[in-house]
């Protein structure tokens, strides 16, 4: 059976967009970035003060203190793709700022904004699978473990850079189960209202 739109080429590319733009599933931003300079700017100021307070939010896990700043950079990888690079440096160097590590912050700019850079750049592309969404998560969270590896081992010694690996790893498996929580329910939630809608 013969589409309707096939008699008609332009409906049929506009159409063909338009699912393309859906098939992105919570992420319909993505298209107005790069068109719409107050639109992206301000997505990403909010972004940053995600990233930011999340990374405040400091919890115990036994090897010291983690917090939510990887998992929201990695949503907000997920939303906005490789445009996080710049709330996810910018956030998370400011809370290395507002908590004191001030000698972390070069090394924080460039280590978080890699990782949601990597990310986004893995997951820009229509609505990824579980298995691309955890190839990225796991991508991006080893640039952090490895970047501040690094980072340490110039800083103090690879000896005490060692010592931070464990945590850092939790942080990372912290990270990544958040967003693969909160992504899979940002999915449901845009199915939900579009059934709603029909």
């Amino acid at each position: 059976m013969n589409h309707p739109n096939d008699k008609n080429p332009e409906i049929r590319t506009e159409n063909t967009e338009s699912d393309r733009n859906d098939a992105n599933g919570p992420r319909g931003t993505d298209r107005r970035f790069g068109r719409k300079p107050v639109f992206t700017i301000t997505f990403l100021g909010l972004a940053a003060a995600l990233i930011f307070a999340a990374t405040l939010l400091m919890i115990p896990s036994g090897l010291g203190y983690m917090n939510f700043g990887d998992g929201m950079i990695l949503l907000c990888a997920y939303l906005f793709g490789p445009w996080v690079f710049f709330p996810a440096a910018i956030g998370s160097a400011l809370s290395d700022l507002a908590l004191g590590y001030t000698v972390y912050i070069p090394a924080t700019f460039v280590i978080k904004g890699l990782l949601g850079l990597c990310a986004g750049l893995i997951l820009r592309k229509s609505e990824p699978s579980v298995k691309r969404k955890a190839f990225a998560f796991a991508v991006a969270e080893t640039i952090m473990v490895g970047g501040y590896f690094l980072f340490e081992g110039l800083m103090y010694g690879f000896a005490v850079a060692a010592a931070q690996v464990p945590a850092n790893l939790i942080q990372a498996v912290a990270a990544i189960a958040v967003a693969s929580v909160l992504t899979v329910a940002l999915r449901k939630f845009r199915s939900y209202t579009r059934l709603l809608k029909d």
